[in-house]
């Protein structure tokens, strides 16, 4: 069995916060794997499915950030779990926008939901990190992970997202390689090869007008222009 735990704040003045990418990415995976229905339990709510063979918990904690642990040390000790059966979706500051990273273990480079998940059942569980970009000095963080994706990101946000759905049933069963793939096709898909090579050789090729010939130089004598006239 796993437990996945989605980071975010409770409530809908934060529903659409940058902070609250993890709470997103669990809600596109239980409602596209058919799990049950969010119930309220270890200080968050719950919903339980199946990735293939693998039985998973998805887990929003509503302590608020800061206090995250509590409700995973909650779910973890109810399960019987270990670090390692845990994967917790996050936000990711130094990744830019729609890049996604596995980890396994080592810090918390200051994320206040990760700090206090270490505080209560140490650093050997699984990331999912989620590129949410930085806004450029630390004094702006706060504010910027509280505020709601632009319209702008909304494109990458999705494809994002379903590439973390479509991939799901790999995480589930330990292939990090294969969620990857699932989550780059999405975000990243490949183009069809020669494809903008082949539309330009079709068009027609532009064909420059000729400039116009010279005149021919009058050879004539004085004379023979006058007498030519009266003819």
């Amino acid at each position: 069995m796993k437990l996945w735990v989605g980071l975010g704040n409770p409530g809908a003045k934060y529903a659409g916060n940058r902070h609250n990418i993890g709470f997103m990415a669990l809600d596109r995976i239980a409602a596209d794997h058919g799990f049950g229905p969010w119930r309220r339990a270890h200080q968050g709510l719950v919903s339980e499915g199946r990735l293939g063979a693998e039985k998973v918990v998805l887990l929003k904690p509503e302590t608020f950030m800061n206090l995250s642990g509590q409700a995973v040390r909650s779910a973890v000790d109810f399960w019987k779990l270990t670090p390692a059966d845990v994967t917790v979706f996050h936000d990711e500051l130094d990744l830019a926008p729609g890049k996604a990273r596995v980890k396994q273990g080592g810090g918390h480079a200051g994320h206040n939901g990760l700090r206090s998940i270490h505080a209560h059942l140490g650093e050997a569980y699984g990331r999912i990190r989620l590129g949410i970009g930085h806004p450029g000095h630390k004094d702006a963080v706060a504010a910027y992970v509280l505020h709601d994706f632009a319209k702008a990101d909304q494109d990458w946000l999705d494809d994002l997202l379903r590439g973390i759905s479509d991939g799901a049933v790999a995480l589930a069963a330990g292939d990090a390689t294969r969620f990857m793939n699932a989550v780059s096709l999405r975000v990243a898909p490949p183009r069809s090869s020669g494809g903008a090579e082949k539309a330009e050789a079709a068009k027609p090729a532009k064909v420059e007008p000729a400039p116009p010939a010279p005149a021919a130089e009058d050879s004539r004598s004085p004379m023979q222009k006058l007498m030519d006239r009266f003819r």
